[in-house]
Protein backbone atom coordinates (compact mmCIF):
# COMPACT_ATOMS: atom_id res chain seq x y z
CA UNK A 1 0.00 0.00 0.00
CA UNK A 2 2.84 2.19 0.82
CA UNK A 3 3.49 2.79 -3.51
CA UNK A 4 0.34 3.76 -3.36
CA UNK A 5 0.23 7.17 -1.13
CA UNK A 6 3.75 8.04 -0.76
CA UNK A 7 2.93 11.45 -2.24
CA UNK A 8 -0.12 13.71 -3.28
CA UNK A 9 -0.33 12.87 -7.03
CA UNK A 10 -0.64 9.25 -6.27
CA UNK A 11 -3.18 9.80 -3.61
CA UNK A 12 -5.23 11.58 -5.64
CA UNK A 13 -5.20 9.48 -8.69
CA UNK A 14 -5.88 6.43 -6.34
CA UNK A 15 -8.76 8.27 -4.77
CA UNK A 16 -10.18 9.14 -8.35
CA UNK A 17 -9.82 5.29 -9.00
CA UNK A 18 -11.64 4.20 -6.09
CA UNK A 19 -14.77 6.73 -6.62
CA UNK A 20 -14.80 5.66 -10.34
CA UNK A 21 -15.11 2.15 -9.04
CA UNK A 22 -17.94 2.81 -6.84
CA UNK A 23 -19.69 4.53 -9.57
CA UNK A 24 -19.39 1.79 -11.32
CA UNK A 25 -20.94 -0.49 -8.84
CA UNK A 26 -18.63 -2.11 -6.67
CA UNK A 27 -19.57 -2.46 -3.29
CA UNK A 28 -18.54 0.25 -0.55
CA UNK A 29 -16.85 -2.49 1.69
CA UNK A 30 -14.64 -3.76 -0.81
CA UNK A 31 -13.03 -0.30 -1.09
CA UNK A 32 -13.17 0.46 2.33
CA UNK A 33 -10.03 -0.55 3.87
CA UNK A 34 -7.72 0.81 0.74
CA UNK A 35 -9.79 3.95 1.24
CA UNK A 36 -8.61 4.19 5.24
CA UNK A 37 -5.38 3.91 4.35
CA UNK A 38 -5.24 6.72 1.57
CA UNK A 39 -7.55 9.06 3.65
CA UNK A 40 -5.61 8.53 6.79
CA UNK A 41 -2.83 11.12 5.09
CA UNK A 42 -4.95 12.67 2.80
CA UNK A 43 -6.14 16.67 3.12
CA UNK A 44 -9.30 18.12 2.32
CA UNK A 45 -7.49 19.76 -0.93
CA UNK A 46 -6.71 16.48 -2.13
CA UNK A 47 -10.48 15.02 -1.60
CA UNK A 48 -11.64 18.28 -3.74
CA UNK A 49 -8.49 17.64 -6.55
CA UNK A 50 -10.02 13.92 -7.04
CA UNK A 51 -13.26 15.70 -7.91
CA UNK A 52 -11.42 18.53 -10.23
CA UNK A 53 -9.33 15.67 -12.34
CA UNK A 54 -12.64 13.34 -12.69
CA UNK A 55 -14.43 16.85 -13.93
CA UNK A 56 -11.13 17.95 -16.16
CA UNK A 57 -10.84 14.00 -17.34
CA UNK A 58 -13.97 14.49 -19.54
CA UNK A 59 -16.42 13.25 -16.65
CA UNK A 60 -19.97 14.85 -17.21
CA UNK A 61 -20.85 17.09 -14.17
CA UNK A 62 -24.05 15.28 -14.06
CA UNK A 63 -22.00 12.02 -12.97
CA UNK A 64 -19.55 13.56 -10.46
CA UNK A 65 -22.89 15.31 -9.03
CA UNK A 66 -24.33 11.94 -8.84
CA UNK A 67 -22.16 10.20 -7.61
CA UNK A 68 -21.05 12.79 -4.85
CA UNK A 69 -23.11 11.85 -1.72
CA UNK A 70 -21.58 8.09 -2.50
CA UNK A 71 -18.05 8.97 -2.19
CA UNK A 72 -19.11 11.56 0.74
CA UNK A 73 -20.86 8.23 2.44
CA UNK A 74 -17.34 5.98 2.48
CA UNK A 75 -15.15 8.81 3.12
CA UNK A 76 -17.08 10.37 5.84
CA UNK A 77 -16.84 6.66 7.68
CA UNK A 78 -12.61 6.42 7.52
CA UNK A 79 -11.73 10.32 7.38
CA UNK A 80 -10.09 11.81 10.36
CA UNK A 81 -11.92 14.31 11.93
CA UNK A 82 -9.68 16.87 12.59
CA UNK A 83 -10.39 19.92 15.16
CA UNK A 84 -11.28 23.11 13.17
CA UNK A 85 -8.54 25.78 12.61
CA UNK A 86 -8.74 28.37 15.24
CA UNK A 87 -10.36 31.45 13.30
CA UNK A 88 -11.05 34.76 14.69
CA UNK A 89 -14.61 35.41 15.70
CA UNK A 90 -16.60 37.23 12.82
CA UNK A 91 -14.28 35.78 9.78
CA UNK A 92 -16.20 34.01 6.94
CA UNK A 93 -15.25 30.45 7.82
CA UNK A 94 -16.58 31.33 11.28
CA UNK A 95 -19.89 33.03 10.24
CA UNK A 96 -20.22 29.67 8.03
CA UNK A 97 -19.52 27.01 10.83
CA UNK A 98 -21.75 29.05 13.41
CA UNK A 99 -24.61 28.56 10.50
CA UNK A 100 -23.81 25.34 10.31
CA UNK A 101 -24.57 24.84 14.19
CA UNK A 102 -27.91 26.34 14.17
CA UNK A 103 -28.75 24.66 11.22
CA UNK A 104 -27.82 21.63 13.25
CA UNK A 105 -29.69 22.42 15.90
CA UNK A 106 -33.21 23.22 13.98
CA UNK A 107 -32.33 19.91 12.83
CA UNK A 108 -32.16 18.51 15.97
CA UNK A 109 -35.71 20.33 17.03
CA UNK A 110 -37.20 18.69 13.99
CA UNK A 111 -36.06 15.16 15.10
CA UNK A 112 -37.28 15.94 18.23
CA UNK A 113 -40.45 16.43 17.15
CA UNK A 114 -41.11 13.69 14.77
CA UNK A 115 -40.02 11.69 17.50
CA UNK A 116 -42.51 12.48 19.86
CA UNK A 117 -45.12 11.72 16.93
CA UNK A 118 -44.03 8.57 16.47
CA UNK A 119 -44.71 7.69 20.28
CA UNK A 120 -48.80 8.94 19.30
CA UNK A 121 -51.37 6.33 18.35
CA UNK A 122 -52.61 7.04 14.67
CA UNK A 123 -56.19 8.16 15.75
CA UNK A 124 -54.53 11.10 17.52
CA UNK A 125 -53.96 14.93 16.62
CA UNK A 126 -50.56 16.58 16.72
CA UNK A 127 -51.94 20.21 16.26
CA UNK A 128 -48.55 21.32 18.49
CA UNK A 129 -45.99 18.96 17.10
CA UNK A 130 -47.63 19.84 13.57
CA UNK A 131 -46.57 23.70 14.20
CA UNK A 132 -43.35 23.30 15.86
CA UNK A 133 -42.37 21.31 12.11
CA UNK A 134 -43.72 24.39 10.34
CA UNK A 135 -41.78 26.76 12.16
CA UNK A 136 -38.86 24.26 11.99
CA UNK A 137 -39.23 23.90 8.39
CA UNK A 138 -39.61 27.96 7.81
CA UNK A 139 -36.74 28.70 10.20
CA UNK A 140 -34.42 26.22 7.66
CA UNK A 141 -35.80 28.19 4.63
CA UNK A 142 -33.21 30.92 5.78
CA UNK A 143 -30.27 28.45 4.47
CA UNK A 144 -30.49 30.18 1.25
CA UNK A 145 -28.31 33.12 2.62
CA UNK A 146 -25.54 30.39 3.50
CA UNK A 147 -25.32 29.17 0.12
CA UNK A 148 -25.87 32.29 -1.91
CA UNK A 149 -22.82 33.34 0.15
CA UNK A 150 -20.79 30.14 -0.51
CA UNK A 151 -21.71 30.40 -4.02
CA UNK A 152 -21.29 33.81 -5.04
CA UNK A 153 -18.45 35.25 -3.40
CA UNK A 154 -16.83 31.88 -1.41
CA UNK A 155 -16.67 29.85 -5.03
CA UNK A 156 -15.60 33.12 -7.50
CA UNK A 157 -12.52 33.09 -5.14
CA UNK A 158 -11.61 29.37 -5.64
CA UNK A 159 -12.27 29.38 -9.42
CA UNK A 160 -9.55 32.41 -9.67
CA UNK A 161 -7.29 29.85 -8.01
CA UNK A 162 -8.60 27.14 -10.73
CA UNK A 163 -10.72 25.50 -8.12
CA UNK A 164 -13.92 25.11 -10.10
CA UNK A 165 -15.11 21.77 -8.95
CA UNK A 166 -17.28 22.81 -5.75
CA UNK A 167 -19.15 25.73 -7.86
CA UNK A 168 -20.28 22.71 -10.88
CA UNK A 169 -20.48 19.93 -7.94
CA UNK A 170 -21.36 21.15 -4.90
CA UNK A 171 -23.75 24.66 -6.28
CA UNK A 172 -25.62 21.81 -7.82
CA UNK A 173 -26.52 19.90 -4.71
CA UNK A 174 -26.82 23.28 -2.85
CA UNK A 175 -29.90 23.32 -5.96
CA UNK A 176 -31.20 20.17 -4.83
CA UNK A 177 -31.25 20.87 -1.28
CA UNK A 178 -33.18 23.80 -1.76
CA UNK A 179 -36.01 22.26 -4.12
CA UNK A 180 -36.27 19.46 -1.28
CA UNK A 181 -36.58 22.07 1.42
CA UNK A 182 -39.04 23.84 -0.46
CA UNK A 183 -40.99 20.56 -1.43
CA UNK A 184 -40.85 19.90 2.79
CA UNK A 185 -41.95 23.02 3.70
CA UNK A 186 -44.76 22.81 1.52
CA UNK A 187 -45.60 19.57 2.26
CA UNK A 188 -45.56 20.39 6.75
CA UNK A 189 -48.07 23.39 6.14
CA UNK A 190 -50.43 21.17 3.45
CA UNK A 191 -50.19 18.28 6.46
CA UNK A 192 -53.48 17.92 8.52
CA UNK A 193 -53.01 17.66 11.97
CA UNK A 194 -53.46 13.93 12.43
CA UNK A 195 -50.74 11.41 13.40
CA UNK A 196 -50.68 9.23 10.23
CA UNK A 197 -50.46 11.87 8.31
CA UNK A 198 -47.47 13.65 10.40
CA UNK A 199 -45.93 10.05 9.96
CA UNK A 200 -45.86 10.48 6.02
CA UNK A 201 -44.70 13.63 5.87
CA UNK A 202 -41.60 12.84 8.08
CA UNK A 203 -40.75 9.50 5.86
CA UNK A 204 -41.33 11.16 2.50
CA UNK A 205 -40.65 14.75 2.99
CA UNK A 206 -38.37 15.73 6.15
CA UNK A 207 -36.06 12.65 6.21
CA UNK A 208 -34.90 13.36 2.57
CA UNK A 209 -34.56 16.57 2.98
CA UNK A 210 -32.80 17.04 6.69
CA UNK A 211 -30.16 13.96 4.97
CA UNK A 212 -29.44 16.24 2.24
CA UNK A 213 -28.75 19.17 4.56
CA UNK A 214 -26.52 17.37 7.10
CA UNK A 215 -24.26 15.89 4.05
CA UNK A 216 -24.10 19.29 3.04
CA UNK A 217 -22.83 20.33 6.05
CA UNK A 218 -20.05 17.68 6.59
CA UNK A 219 -18.65 18.22 2.93
CA UNK A 220 -18.45 22.22 3.81
CA UNK A 221 -17.39 21.32 7.47
CA UNK A 222 -14.48 18.61 6.27
CA UNK A 223 -13.71 19.66 3.03
CA UNK A 224 -14.96 22.52 1.56
CA UNK A 225 -14.10 25.16 4.28
CA UNK A 226 -10.61 23.59 5.28
CA UNK A 227 -9.61 23.39 1.90
CA UNK A 228 -10.45 27.03 1.64
CA UNK A 229 -8.32 28.29 4.34
CA UNK A 230 -5.43 26.43 3.09
CA UNK A 231 -6.19 28.55 -0.98
CA UNK A 232 -7.34 31.70 -0.49
CA UNK A 233 -5.36 34.97 1.13
CA UNK A 234 -5.86 37.13 3.84
CA UNK A 235 -6.95 39.85 1.23
CA UNK A 236 -9.40 37.56 -0.33
CA UNK A 237 -11.45 36.66 2.59
CA UNK A 238 -11.56 40.02 3.05
CA UNK A 239 -13.28 40.93 -0.31
CA UNK A 240 -15.74 38.27 1.18
CA UNK A 241 -16.30 39.52 4.34
CA UNK A 242 -16.59 42.94 2.84
CA UNK A 243 -19.78 41.63 0.22
CA UNK A 244 -21.29 39.29 2.38
CA UNK A 245 -23.95 41.62 4.18
CA UNK A 246 -25.51 41.60 0.52
CA UNK A 247 -26.34 38.14 1.20
CA UNK A 248 -27.39 38.13 4.37
CA UNK A 249 -27.10 35.82 7.25
CA UNK A 250 -28.20 32.20 7.83
CA UNK A 251 -30.19 31.86 11.60
CA UNK A 252 -27.35 33.87 13.21
CA UNK A 253 -25.24 36.84 13.03
CA UNK A 254 -21.20 37.18 12.34
CA UNK A 255 -20.00 38.40 15.54
CA UNK A 256 -17.15 40.99 16.50
CA UNK A 257 -13.66 40.21 16.26
CA UNK A 258 -12.32 39.87 12.48
CA UNK A 259 -10.82 42.70 11.12
CA UNK A 260 -9.75 42.70 6.98
CA UNK A 261 -7.00 44.58 5.99
CA UNK A 262 -8.14 47.98 5.49
CA UNK A 263 -7.26 47.63 1.64
CA UNK A 264 -10.35 45.68 0.93
CA UNK A 265 -13.38 46.92 -0.65
CA UNK A 266 -11.23 49.84 -1.10
CA UNK A 267 -10.89 50.28 -4.97
CA UNK A 268 -11.50 53.78 -6.37
CA UNK A 269 -13.02 54.01 -10.17
CA UNK A 270 -10.13 54.73 -12.36
CA UNK A 271 -9.64 54.96 -15.83
CA UNK A 272 -5.94 53.70 -17.27
CA UNK A 273 -4.39 54.76 -20.44
CA UNK A 274 -5.77 51.95 -22.24
CA UNK A 275 -9.45 52.70 -22.01
CA UNK A 276 -10.35 50.51 -19.45
CA UNK A 277 -12.34 51.92 -16.74
CA UNK A 278 -11.50 50.32 -13.02
CA UNK A 279 -14.42 50.32 -10.63
CA UNK A 280 -14.81 48.90 -7.02
CA UNK A 281 -17.04 45.71 -8.80
CA UNK A 282 -14.96 45.37 -11.56
CA UNK A 283 -13.50 46.64 -14.81
CA UNK A 284 -14.83 48.00 -18.29
CA UNK A 285 -13.94 49.38 -21.39
CA UNK A 286 -15.17 52.44 -22.73
CA UNK A 287 -16.20 50.58 -25.95
CA UNK A 288 -17.81 47.54 -23.95
CA UNK A 289 -19.59 50.00 -21.36
CA UNK A 290 -21.04 52.26 -24.66
CA UNK A 291 -22.37 48.99 -25.99
CA UNK A 292 -23.82 47.34 -23.15
CA UNK A 293 -25.75 50.68 -22.02
CA UNK A 294 -27.08 50.45 -25.80
CA UNK A 295 -27.73 47.52 -26.42
CA UNK A 296 -30.19 47.73 -22.52
CA UNK A 297 -33.80 47.72 -23.74
CA UNK A 298 -34.23 51.26 -22.04
CA UNK A 299 -33.04 54.63 -22.81
CA UNK A 300 -30.76 55.73 -20.18
CA UNK A 301 -29.74 60.08 -19.55
CA UNK A 302 -27.83 61.32 -16.91
CA UNK A 303 -28.11 65.19 -16.11
CA UNK A 304 -25.53 66.42 -13.41
CA UNK A 305 -25.73 68.26 -10.61
CA UNK A 306 -25.76 71.36 -12.73
CA UNK A 307 -28.98 70.45 -14.32
CA UNK A 308 -26.97 69.49 -17.60
CA UNK A 309 -27.04 66.99 -19.76
CA UNK A 310 -24.37 64.88 -19.57
CA UNK A 311 -25.15 61.73 -20.99
CA UNK A 312 -27.66 59.46 -22.66
CA UNK A 313 -27.26 56.20 -24.51
CA UNK A 314 -28.19 55.09 -27.89
CA UNK A 315 -30.71 52.05 -28.20
CA UNK A 316 -31.90 51.05 -31.51
CA UNK A 317 -35.21 51.60 -30.56
CA UNK A 318 -35.26 54.90 -28.64
CA UNK A 319 -38.90 55.24 -26.82
CA UNK A 320 -38.14 59.77 -26.86
CA UNK A 321 -35.48 61.00 -29.65
CA UNK A 322 -32.38 62.29 -28.34
CA UNK A 323 -29.66 64.67 -30.37
CA UNK A 324 -26.13 65.13 -29.40
CA UNK A 325 -26.95 68.95 -29.53
CA UNK A 326 -28.22 68.84 -26.03
CA UNK A 327 -24.87 67.46 -24.23
CA UNK A 328 -24.36 70.48 -22.22
CA UNK A 329 -27.98 71.78 -21.94
CA UNK A 330 -30.03 72.13 -19.36
CA UNK A 331 -32.40 69.89 -18.91
CA UNK A 332 -35.33 72.10 -18.20
CA UNK A 333 -34.69 73.53 -21.66
CA UNK A 334 -35.10 69.97 -22.91
CA UNK A 335 -38.62 69.44 -22.17
CA UNK A 336 -41.93 71.55 -23.21
CA UNK A 337 -42.68 74.99 -21.39
CA UNK A 338 -45.55 73.21 -19.48
CA UNK A 339 -43.91 70.28 -17.79
CA UNK A 340 -40.17 72.60 -16.95
CA UNK A 341 -41.83 73.32 -13.49
CA UNK A 342 -42.00 69.47 -12.61
CA UNK A 343 -38.59 68.95 -13.71
CA UNK A 344 -37.54 71.82 -11.62
CA UNK A 345 -39.63 70.45 -8.62
CA UNK A 346 -38.31 66.55 -8.81
CA UNK A 347 -34.64 68.59 -9.17
CA UNK A 348 -35.16 70.54 -6.54
CA UNK A 349 -36.50 67.95 -4.05
CA UNK A 350 -33.13 65.23 -4.97
CA UNK A 351 -30.85 68.27 -4.69
CA UNK A 352 -32.28 68.93 -1.16
CA UNK A 353 -32.24 65.24 -0.34
CA UNK A 354 -36.04 65.37 0.09
CA UNK A 355 -36.77 62.51 -2.43
CA UNK A 356 -34.81 59.48 -4.38
CA UNK A 357 -37.56 58.30 -6.78
CA UNK A 358 -40.13 59.65 -9.04
CA UNK A 359 -41.61 58.03 -11.74
CA UNK A 360 -44.57 58.40 -14.19
CA UNK A 361 -46.31 55.98 -17.02
CA UNK A 362 -48.23 57.03 -19.77
CA UNK A 363 -50.09 55.40 -22.94
CA UNK A 364 -47.97 56.76 -26.24
CA UNK A 365 -48.18 55.38 -29.86
CA UNK A 366 -49.06 52.27 -28.75
CA UNK A 367 -46.67 51.77 -26.17
CA UNK A 368 -46.80 52.03 -22.54
CA UNK A 369 -44.34 54.15 -21.25
CA UNK A 370 -42.52 53.92 -17.95
CA UNK A 371 -40.43 56.91 -16.56
CA UNK A 372 -38.15 57.05 -13.69
CA UNK A 373 -35.98 59.64 -12.25
CA UNK A 374 -33.45 58.66 -9.66
CA UNK A 375 -31.29 60.96 -8.17
CA UNK A 376 -27.44 59.89 -7.88
CA UNK A 377 -25.49 60.56 -4.89
CA UNK A 378 -21.81 59.29 -3.95
CA UNK A 379 -21.20 57.04 -0.49
CA UNK A 380 -21.48 60.72 1.93
CA UNK A 381 -24.82 61.08 -0.05
CA UNK A 382 -23.20 64.27 -1.46
CA UNK A 383 -25.78 65.00 -4.85
CA UNK A 384 -24.13 63.79 -7.93
CA UNK A 385 -26.95 64.33 -10.41
CA UNK A 386 -30.16 62.78 -11.53
CA UNK A 387 -30.74 59.32 -13.69
CA UNK A 388 -34.04 59.40 -16.06
CA UNK A 389 -34.90 55.87 -17.19
CA UNK A 390 -37.26 55.60 -19.79
CA UNK A 391 -38.84 52.24 -21.26
CA UNK A 392 -41.88 50.43 -23.22
CA UNK A 393 -43.32 47.97 -20.40
CA UNK A 394 -46.15 47.27 -22.21
CA UNK A 395 -44.68 43.70 -23.20
CA UNK A 396 -44.02 42.95 -19.91
CA UNK A 397 -47.49 43.67 -18.26
CA UNK A 398 -48.85 40.81 -20.90
CA UNK A 399 -46.30 38.35 -19.10
CA UNK A 400 -48.32 35.64 -17.31
CA UNK A 401 -47.82 32.32 -15.46
CA UNK A 402 -43.81 31.08 -15.77
CA UNK A 403 -41.20 30.14 -18.56
CA UNK A 404 -38.57 27.90 -16.75
CA UNK A 405 -37.06 26.44 -20.25
CA UNK A 406 -35.32 28.08 -22.82
CA UNK A 407 -37.25 29.65 -25.34
CA UNK A 408 -36.16 32.14 -28.14
CA UNK A 409 -38.80 34.89 -29.02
Amino acid sequence: MSELIDNRTRRITTLKEIIQHLHKGEAPEAVKGQLREIVRQTNPSEIMAMEQELISGGMPVEEVRSMCDLHSQVTREVLVQLPANPIAPGHPVDTFRRENTAIREVIGKIRTTVSEISGLEDGQECKSQLFQLRQSANELMDIDKHYQRKEHALFSFLEKHGITGPSKVMWAKDDDIRTALKRMNRAAHECPATVADCKRLAEASLSPALGAVEEMIFKEENILLPMSLETLTENEWAEIWVSSPQYGWCLVEPQEGYRPPKSAGAATPTVPSDGTITMPTGHVSVEQLTSVLSTLPLDLTFVDADDRVAFFSEGPQRIFARSKAIIGRKVQHCHPPSSADIVDRILDDFRAGRQNVAEFWIDSHGKFVHIRYFAVRDKEGRYLGTVELTQDIAPLRELTGERRLLQYN
